[in-house]
């Protein structure tokens, strides 16, 4: 099959513009004399190949959240589903996603479901996004679990960027102070260390630290190197393993100020997740145990786990989820309310938005904390240099009196 872009004269004599599917051009023009309509112009409407297409480029974020807008809004609109993948793949601005939609195009005109298409792209899509669409077609509200879908992904595109954004200054201050400690301690202070030498051995403390500092830096970078670089990899296998991913994600959420600002966000994400799923119709002990998964953090992963097998047992969701003690009041409280109102998902949403606000809050006081103790560290470091290097010429001139 393949489709045809047409310009045709109505019995009224009013011109119209359309695709159809046809198996050839001949077909097509048949299938719209038989509409009654006298075929002006017709023309295949080929999908150029995108450039490269032996390298797939990598999907962003925001260019899947696009996709997935523009495919909820087709569908909101009324379109047939393939329709739907083949505007989404005309107008896609990334050729990786533009490729992939005609191939699922392909594959829900051989009668496959959409879920199932896009899930044979596991990288792209993940089991929540096609788990949430499958639903949507099962329960027929394809339309509002894919704009429910979008929403969910714009919200977490918006809450990455503004993460990026607040981390930027402080990033760019620490690096420029990182920069001129390491400058201070391998150029500026060892062509000091001769002038130093000759004053004898009645050094300051603060020198003799500042020298024996210098000193290890620059006879041993190869092995300081190589030391970095096996930690950061033995680090990686670590938390490679269950226990050390376990031990890392508690770190972060019991650590001190960062902490309840990482605990919210995650909770907000669980809430968020679970909310989608919900709506769209996955099953209850389904949606637990992929929220758990998409909250990004083992602590929450294995508490989610409990909630299942206890819901899976008869138990209210609130109050196993209370029983975990990783979950908040605020969501466990909303959780309650939302299973005897039977609106869940309002609930959940209502709760993630809140968290939200809290962690756009609690960024905030977190950057303006890390970029004044920067620049006091900074500062610190640079004055005991400046002490560290006049108090010997302080003493040498004394002695010359």
């Amino acid at each position: 099959m393949s489709t045809f872009a047409y310009t045709a004269l109505e019995p009224t004599g009013k011109r119209k513009s359309g695709f159809v599917d046809a198996a050839n051009l001949e077909a097509a023009k048949a299938q719209i004399a038989a509409e009654g309509r006298f075929v002006v112009d017709i023309q295949e409407k080929r999908v150029a190949a995108p450039a490269n297409s032996g390298q797939k480029k990598k999907v962003s974020k925001s260019d899947l959240a696009l996709f997935t807008r523009r495919m909820a809004d087709l569908a909101s609109a009324g379109l047939p589903l393939d329709r739907v993948l083949q505007v989404v793949s005309e107008q896609s601005e990334s050729s990786t996603l533009s490729e992939v939609a005609q191939q699922a195009l392909d594959d829900v005109r051989g009668g496959l479901p959409v879920s199932d298409a896009l899930a044979k792209h596991p990288k792209l899509f993940p089991v929540i996004y096609t788990q949430t669409l499958k639903s949507g077609e099962a329960s027929g509200q394809f339309p509002e679990v894919a704009t429910r879908l979008a929403e969910f992904q714009e919200t977490e595109v918006a809450r990455r960027s503004q993460v990026t954004s607040a981390l930027v200054y402080p990033s760019i201050l620490a690096f420029v102070a990182l920069g001129v400690i390491i400058f201070m301690l391998t150029f500026v202070v060892p062509r000091l260390a001769g002038i130093f030498k000759d004053l004898g051995d009645n050094l300051p403390a603060t020198t003799k630290i500042l020298l024996a500092t210098t000193g290890f830096l620059t006879n041993n970078y190869i092995a300081i190197f190589i030391g970095i670089g096996v930690t950061y990899f033995a680090y990686r296998a670590w938390v490679q393993t269950d226990q050390g991913a376990l031990t890392r994600d508690k770190f972060f959420l019991n650590a001190p100020v960062i902490g309840p600002v990482v605990k919210k966000a995650t909770v907000s994400r669980f809430a968020r997740v679970l909310g989608t799923l919900v709506y769209g119709g996955v099953p209850i002990l389904q949606a637990l145990d992929l929220a758990g998964l998409a909250a990004g953090n083992r602590v929450f992963l294995k508490s989610a786990q409990a909630v299942q097998d206890d819901v899976r047992d008869g138990r209210p969701i609130a109050d196993a989820m209370r029983d975990t003690g990783a979950f908040p009041p605020v969501l466990t409280n909303m959780v309650a309310v939302g299973e005897e109102t039977g609106d869940l998902p309002k609930m959940l949403g209502r709760v993630s938005d809140s968290l939200d606000f809290e962690v756009d809050n609690g960024m905030r006081r977190l950057t303006a904390l890390v970029e004044p103790a920067i620049v006091l560290i900074m500062g610190v470091f640079v004055g005991f240099v400046v002490l560290s290097v006049l108090l010997p010429i302080f003493a040498a001139q004394d002695l010359a009196k």
